[in-house]
């Protein structure tokens, strides 16, 4: 089920560029004008924010010298917890991600209005979200190669012009645009949590080069640089941004604009260019995203699939690409954004979203307590010697950062998300009981084919493999580590 590996892996820059593109999507061009209603006690929030999420990059990194395959947050949590703990962290992962593609897509359309002024319908809308999630959608099918290079082209287009308004801003701030210190109207701790539950969500995307290291040119060192320095860079972008806009338009004017980096630049340099470039970058941006979460949704159901959890059409890779599961993520994407534009509702739409904020939190809780597991089971040398207690600070940081994702994500997203959650389990107990069939089935024919000799032993390991799929089951194919056991550099692709 797997392919001949493949010999263009993402490097370090690539690998950072789908970090940064995948936690930069369309909201930061919406985030100032977010969070103005609290003051600047929001960017206090984002500070302690950015640590959070830096120290959740670095457990990955730590998890990826341990067993640097594809599927990072899945791998890691079979490893510790076992096959429905694995199961439970893919399902959740790769329902987070088709969902999250659709709101992109329907994201992309309204700034694509204001780079095509035409006439506004529900079919044209329709067509434009579509062709969002379809070209992202080729690129993968054509290969890690082709990711990259759109990963890579999309980000540096879209960092451009942000940070030119993060840097340029600095020269045009006034102090005197600022709102109070504490907006809220409440105690300052109030208002920080209040302002952090609407920038949580702001870094999901940290843990895409984990995901697939598989496809990381020397995983054990370029997985964690990636991480840590897609995150810092995103949250440069993330907090000079913010301040800058906060400082050249006025509080009054930006509590209430729903395109504050198009009103900094006009507040800048006059006139009402400002929209169109930010449009522009913002659809760079949405393209790019997708690009990534395209890629991302076919990662988690491969790895899962590869041992036995997911069916295992998903562990055909071409090219470097599980296209199965790009076809199959992109398919429920499209149905998803049909069904939000026929339906004549958001309803389904907001509550599937609700869906994909504690979905996203899953992997990242499952992950941290699986190096906290590694730590303090007897196997630090798995993780790496002589860091225990740095490394124990920053799985209990990602722990906690991860947690506070749940806090932040509101007691309907919750409800809505542990629903959809184990609705999963009804495809892990099928998939499970084909596993155990298979096993079966394997077992007698291993005894009946010791009986006959070496012949019928032959036979018997062939009717094993077909019973059981081959490298996709819960029995690791050659070069798969079992559940627990470290990987090579050889078993990664």
């Amino acid at each position: 089920m797997h392919d001949q590996p493949h010999p263009r892996r993402f490097g370090l820059p690539t690998a950072t560029a789908l970090v940064m593109g995948n936690i930069i999507g369309g909201g930061i061009f919406l985030l100032p004008a977010s969070v103005a209603p609290f003051g600047t006690l929001s960017l206090l929030a984002f500070a302690v924010l950015t640590l959070g999420a830096i120290a959740l990059a670095l457990v990955f990194g730590r998890l990826a010298e341990r067993d640097p395959r594809t599927g990072g947050p899945y791998v890691h949590a079979r490893a510790a917890f076992g096959d429905f703990a694995g199961f439970l962290s893919a399902w959740s992962y790769w329902t987070m991600t088709w969902v999250s593609n659709a709101a992109l897509a329907v994201a992309a359309v309204g700034y694509v209005h204001v780079l095509v002024p035409v006439h506004e319908s529900r079919g044209v809308d329709l067509a434009v979200a579509l062709l969002a999630l379809w070209l992202p959608a080729l690129a993968n099918l054509a290969g890690t190669r082709w990711v990259g290079a759109v990963q890579l082209v999309s980000t540096v287009l879209k960092f451009i012009p942000l940070l030119f308004v993060a840097v340029v801003g600095l020269f045009f701030f006034d102090p005197d645009n600022l709102g109070s210190f504490n907006g809220s109207g409440g105690s300052a701790l109030g208002g920080l949590s209040a302002a952090a539950a609407i920038l949580l969500y702001s870094y999901v995307g940290v843990e895409s080069a984990s995901m697939s290291a598989g496809e990381v040119r020397d995983p054990r060192r370029n997985v964690g640089r990636a991480s840590v320095l897609g995150t810092v860079g995103a949250a440069v972008v993330y907090l000079l941004g913010t301040v800058s806009v906060f400082g050249t338009v006025a509080h009054k004017e930006l509590v209430a604009s729903t395109a504050p980096f198009s009103d900094a630049v006009d507040a800048m340099f006059g006139g009402g260019w400002g929209g169109t470039l930010i449009a522009l970058a913002a659809v760079v941006s949405i393209v790019g995203a997708l690009n990534g979460w395209t890629l991302m949704s076919a990662q988690a159901p491969y790895a899962a699939a590869r041992d036995g959890l997911f069916p295992a059409a998903f562990a055909v890779k071409r090219r470097g690409v599980p296209t199965f599961g790009v076809f199959v993520g992109v398919i429920l994407a499209s149905l998803l954004t049909v069904v939000n534009y026929t339906s004549g509702s958001s309803g389904l739409f907001e509550i599937l979203v609700l869906i994909t904020t504690f979905s996203a939190t899953v992997p990242y809780l499952l992950a941290a307590g699986a190096q906290v597991y590694f730590l303090l089971s007897g196997r630090r040398e798995e993780v790496r010697s002589g860091r225990f207690t740095r490394d124990l600070v920053l799985a209990l940081a990602g722990f906690g950062f991860s947690f506070w994702l749940v806090a932040g994500a509101g007691y309907a997203a919750v409800y809505q998300g542990v629903l959809f959650l184990f609705a999963g389990v009804l495809v892990y107990v099928w998939m499970a009981a084909r596993r155990k069939s298979g096993a079966e089935v394997a077992e007698a024919t291993e005894v009946a084919g010791a009986a006959d000799g070496p012949a019928g032993t032959a036979a018997g390991v062939a009717v094993t493999e077909t019973a059981t799929g081959g490298a996709a089951t819960g029995v690791p194919a050659a070069g798969v580590p079992a559940a627990g056991a470290p990987a090579t550099a050889d078993s990664v692709a």
